[in-house]
């Protein structure tokens, strides 16, 4: 596209936003690939467009097909946000803090309006759901404005809580500008401003998170560390966006001249995140802390590490291009890190000492003042100065590693005198930290084990000098004891980094002291964590080993084996293995089981295996071979048995007493099929037995998890903690002894859904076998019907055998409606009919027999209790066969529905586009007519509907029929309510085409029996509403006591008859889609304000509302169709 003048006359011309970044120097971000010999300085050429848009009016004269390709080739070539998970790092997590704070309301009104957007972004509404996304977050801030948490932390500090309301506001701000990226409309049609919102995320993140999360860490942890955690946090944001970034929008081949100069911030974002950096920390510590600020030198410590540890921090992120906007030249940068990095060095090295070592381990330094000054600061200072200078790569030639070889020995030798280690044995330290320095100049593997060998000896020696001898008891054991287990954990950690750096051929040995490594760390962890209790000179005392500690090393763990695993120095199983054992130490923090931790990494590798042992991706190898999926499957039920101590414990938890057998044995079998899902979705997709099953499982888990069906599993008892919970009597003597319904016909319902889903699923071939087909519709009709009858009519035996032969007769309807055979149209009616008749059978007998039965010398209010419950029996039958007649008629509309749609389809085979030619069907026909090939039922659908002309009629029966059992029992249970009929009446959508009963009824006139039933029955409610008030004797007051009655009926019965105009245009409206005149509409609406106003009688004011609803809908329904008319035309 040329960006000459034809360009603007052609399409929009877009300049990139990067010109108009205010700029310090002339210079720009390098990106993560920078080319030295182009300068955006020197280049003179016109900056590209993102995206031509070519001009309607010179669209070419091409076919559609061709359009369609180079729009959606235009679309694909479009760039995608691609910092989404660094930007979801820091936005999420701020959200769920705000959103904790917030509360019900805020979130609440936060999950309508995402649901409202992404309803009209399902609808391909882009702009609604877009400003419905804004609306939103708008709507959840006023929302927390008023939350209470922060009403009452204004009552204590106003500037704080406006400063933390303006936070939220911006917070709330960067998720919109986040959301806004995700719309693709918006990157196609406005590249210029996506590019300008990346800046803007990537310019206020670094500024806003810290102090969200900071306040998150405050609010748990109290405000003694408020200004190190910000530190932190700023030290993290900084890292994950100021470093310089590829933009996502500027990676085109349009912008192929603009790529090795252009990044994402310009030098002022930069220099500002630099400065926040370096000082709001300090100043935040100053402002909390203003009254001890130099009350010691420890205080003073604290302000010069939170500037010279965030600066440190700083230069070393200048490795990776931080500082760019400070100079392009790499000899003048790497002086500046030099010089400036060894000042912060010296700063951090001198407050350590006074701040963390003489603070918390001055009783472990054994030289005698001022010496101990003198040798901690040589140690620390030489120690830090070596490593820097090796990590900076300054040790290379020879009068460096010589120097660097005796800082070493001198650090070591001064570390050993501090420690109090025998100067006999000094030459020892001396000589580990010349192996170790020889390592680190030659690269020596001898040297390093020896320094390994030698560091253990003075480790074991410290560790017996100090603390062999004390009488205490920690983490449930000898401290004797537990020093060994650390011991053995630091010299395998000084070890590996040795083993890592073997031959590949000895891999193993690295391997196996990882595994060893993680296996002492999860077992020393547990048992802090676990038995926090320490006895010493026989008092006790509880400790508390930090969740944060089992975090960090969790995380750290994890990491480190994904690098070792990236540089293939550890293979695929022995990361598996360690992935599992570190992850296995995040459930301590949630579970009480002192075993929970052994417990979790055995269900962890037995799942895990299907993820991240098998990763074949070559084409046509299977992954997984059918006997190792058995064997995997084994292994899960195995080990998920293995965890019924922690089910239990969980369920316990979460139910506040035992749970029941039945719990804990779908809980498992659940477990199972949960964790059995990524054998089966990742290695056997194909496989379409596997997933039956599979879901059969997981069904029958949950089912049991929901029913809790009686059952004793006595093997289940070998555990103490599960035997100990079940013979405790705290329940009874709690809550007493509460008498329950028979719990066994939960078996009868579980075997149902069961056999429902093996149908289903095809496990039970019941689409092809016509007597299995029968066994399962009666066996299923018998089951339900069972357990109908015992759970909700267990007083009404004498109903049992009428409501078993419903349930089985109904089952039979919908299986044979639904499968249809040879007999189905002569048997299908007489089933039908069967049904029918039990009904008001079944309903008489339930009050006649059961009246019958009663004493005749009952009083009074025993006769009423029976009679109300008679009168609930037969609520619940009514409620029952409306069930029933709406799954049939359900059924029956969706088979004809079937009907229409496979005529259509044939249709379309038939006179398509491609029946001339000799290729065969289209590929969706072609796959029609291979299922219709392979399908194996003789009897069809087709066939039911072509002999079966009852089918319509029954199901517009049923339709009615449960339409009005439904009336009844609103008109019973809520004396008519007005609401109900809004939900009843869309059961009337299930109306079918009969030529033989409504002749013209058809799918354009669904809607009329919803409209006319809705309007139909407000009327009579309306009705019979004015005369229950004024009719003598109905229980009305106005004619019985003289007053204005006539008046009261003629005013409600003329506002009544106001409201009808409208109700009859929009009900003809809705038979026969006649356009009505505009000024028809216009003036009928008016005629439904009195009736809204002036009515004493609620459901005459809902009349007129619907009234005024209708007319409207009527007026935008034809100017639609109208519209669409003249488009058409």
């Amino acid at each position: 596209m040329d960006p000459s003048g034809s360009g603007s006359r052609h399409g929009r011309l877009l300049i990139s936003p990067s010109l108009s970044t205010p700029t310090f120097s002339s210079t720009r971000a390098p990106s993560s690939s920078p080319s030295p010999h182009h300068d955006r300085r020197n280049s003179t050429s016109s900056p590209m467009p993102l995206l031509p848009f070519p001009s309607p009016t010179s669209r070419p004269n091409s076919s559609s097909g061709s359009a369609a390709g180079s729009r959606a080739a235009a679309t694909a070539s479009t760039p995608a946000f691609a910092h989404n998970a660094r930007v979801a790092a820091a936005l999420a997590t701020a959200a769920a803090f705000l959103l904790d704070l917030g509360g019900l309301p805020v979130f609440a009104v936060l999950a309508v309006g995402l649901a409202a957007a992404y309803l009209l972004d399902a609808l391909r509404l882009r702009q609604g759901a877009f400003f419905t996304v804004w609306a939103a977050l708008l709507a959840a801030d006023v929302a927390f404005f008023f939350s209470a948490s922060l009403s009452s932390a204004a009552a204590a500090s106003l500037p704080l809580t406006v400063l933390a309301l303006l936070l939220c506001a911006e917070t709330s701000f960067l998720i919109g500008v986040w959301a806004s990226l995700q719309f693709r409309w918006i990157q196609l049609e406005n590249p210029a401003i996506v590019a300008a919102l990346e800046r803007l995320l990537f310019a206020c993140l670094p500024i806003a998170t810290p102090a969200v999360f900071t306040w998150a860490i405050v609010s748990a942890v109290g405000m003694a560390n408020a200004s190190y955690y910000l530190a932190t946090f700023a030290m993290i944001f900084y890292w994950l966006f100021s470093i310089p970034r590829q933009s996502s929008f500027k990676n085109r081949k349009q912008d192929a001249q603009l790529q090795d100069s252009d990044g994402i911030l310009g030098p002022l974002e930069s220099c500002v995140h630099a400065l926040y950096l370096l000082f709001v920390p300090v100043l935040f510590h100053a402002a909390s802390h203003h009254s001890t600020l130099f009350a010691s030198w420890a205080n003073v410590c604290d302000l010069l590490l939170l500037f010279f540890v965030p600066f440190l921090f700083q230069l070393y992120a200048s490795t990776r291009g931080a500082l760019w906007w400070i100079t392009r030249d790499a000899h003048t940068m790497d002086q500046i890190r030099m010089m400036n990095g060894l000042v912060a060095l010296v700063v951090v090295v001198l407050c350590l000492e006074v701040r963390v070592v003489f603070h918390a381990f001055g009783r472990y330094i054994h030289a005698p003042p001022p010496l101990n000054y003198l040798l901690v600061t040589v140690t620390m200072l030489g120690g830090a100065l070596g490593l820097a200078a090796q990590a900076a790569g300054k040790v290379g030639d020879a009068v460096s590693s010589v120097a660097f070889t005796g800082l070493a020995v001198l650090v070591s030798g001064a570390g050993a005198v501090v420690i109090g280690f025998p100067v006999a044995l000094l030459p020892l330290p001396m000589i580990s930290g010349f192996y170790a320095a020889r390592f680190f100049t030659k690269k020596s593997l001898s040297s390093y084990f020896t320094f390994v060998a030698i560091s253990s000896l003075m480790v074991l020696w410290f560790v017996v000098h100090n603390y062999w001898d004390l009488n205490i008891w920690i983490a449930g054991m000898p401290l004797k004891s537990f020093t060994k287990y650390i011991v053995a954990a630091v010299i395998m950690a000084m070890a590996v980094p040795g083993l890592a750096l073997l031959p590949t051929k000895l891999r193993f040995l690295v391997e196996l002291g990882l595994i060893g490594h993680a296996l002492l760390l999860c077992y020393i962890e547990n048992r802090l964590f676990n038995y926090a209790t320490m006895y010493y000179f026989g008092l006790e005392d509880d400790i508390m080993y930090p969740s944060y500690m089992v975090l960090v090393t969790t995380f750290f763990g994890l990491a480190l084996v994904r690098r070792l695993s990236v540089d293939q120095r550890v293979g695929s199983k022995a990361a598996w293995i360690l992935t599992c054992l570190y992850s296995s130490k995040l459930s301590m923090l949630f579970m009480t089981s002192r075993s929970v931790v052994w417990v979790s990494a055995v269900l962890l590798l037995a799942v895990t295996p299907p993820v991240l042992l098998y990763r074949d991706k070559s084409k046509g190898a299977p992954r997984m071979k059918t006997w190792q999926a058995y064997f995997h499957a084994a292994v899960v039920a195995f080990s998920a048995w293995l965890c019924r101590e922690t089910i239990f414990e969980a369920l316990q938890w979460w139910n506040g007493r035992p749970p029941s057998d039945g719990l804990l044995l779908g809980s498992y079998i659940l477990l199972t099929g949960v964790a059995c899902v990524p054998i089966v979705a990742l290695h056997f997709p194909h496989a379409q037995s596997a997933k039956r099953f599979l879901v059969l499982v997981v069904a029958t888990g949950l089912l049991f998890v929901i029913m809790q069906p009686p059952i004793r599993l006595s093997w289940i008892y070998r555990s103490e903690l599960i035997s100990a919970a079940h013979l405790s009597n705290d329940d009874t003597s709690i809550y007493g002894f509460v008498a329950s319904k028979p719990t066994w016909p939960s078996w009868l319902l579980i075997a149902t859904v069961v056999l429902t889903l093996a149908a289903a699923t095809s496990i039970i071939p019941v689409k092809y076998v016509v007597e299995l087909r029968a066994l399962y519709a009666v066996g299923v009709g018998i089951t339900l019907g069972i357990y109908i009858s015992v759970q909700y009519f267990f007083q009404a035996v004498v109903l049992y055998p009428l409501l078993v032969a419903t349930i089985v007769s109904a089952a039979v309807f919908i299986v044979f409606t639904h499968l249809p055979s040879e007999s189905s149209t002569r048997v299908l009616p007489w089933v039908f009919s069967f049904l029918v008749a039990l009904f008001p059978v079944t309903y008489l007998l339930e009050g006649q027999l059961r009246a019958k039965s009663f004493a005749a010398d009952e009083d009074e209010a025993e006769k009423f209790t029976n009679m109300l419950a008679i009168e609930g029996a037969r609520m619940s039958l009514l409620g029952l066969y409306a069930a029933i007649f709406m799954i049939i008629a359900l059924e029956i509309k969706f088979e004809l529905a079937l009907l229409l749609r496979d005529k259509v389809t044939d249709r379309g085979i038939t006179h398509g586009p491609s029946a001339g030619r000799g290729s065969a069907f289209p590929p969706k026909a072609r796959l029609l007519q291979q299922r219709r090939a392979h399908a194996a039922p003789t009897f069809t659908i087709k066939r039911l509907a072509a002999e079966a002309a009852w089918m319509p009629a029954i199901g517009n029966f049923s339709t009615v029929l449960c339409f009005i059992i439904c009336l009844v029992l609103n008109i019973t249970l809520t004396s008519g309510s007005n609401r109900a009929i809004f939900f009843l009446a869309p059961i009337l959508l299930l109306l079918n085409q009969d030529s033989d009963i409504v002749a013209g009824f058809g799918d354009r006139q669904r809607y009329f029996p919803v409209t006319v039933s809705i309007s139909g029955y407000l009327l009579l409610t309306a009705l019979y509403r004015i005369w229950e008030e004024t009719w003598p004797g109905s229980g009305g007051w106005a004619l019985d006591i003289g007053g204005p009655g006539w008046l009261y009926a003629v005013k409600n019965v003329a506002l009544l008859l106001l409201t009808l105009p409208n109700h009859i245009l929009f009900n003809r409206f809705m038979w026969d889609y006649v356009r009505q005149t505009d000024s028809k509409l216009l003036l009928t609406l008016p005629l439904n304000l009195p009736s809204i106003i002036m009515s004493d009688i609620l459901t005459v004011r809902v009349l007129g509302l619907l009234g005024a609803i209708y007319s409207l809908a009527q007026y935008m329904i034809s100017r639609r169709i109208r519209i669409a008319g003249m488009k058409y035309i």
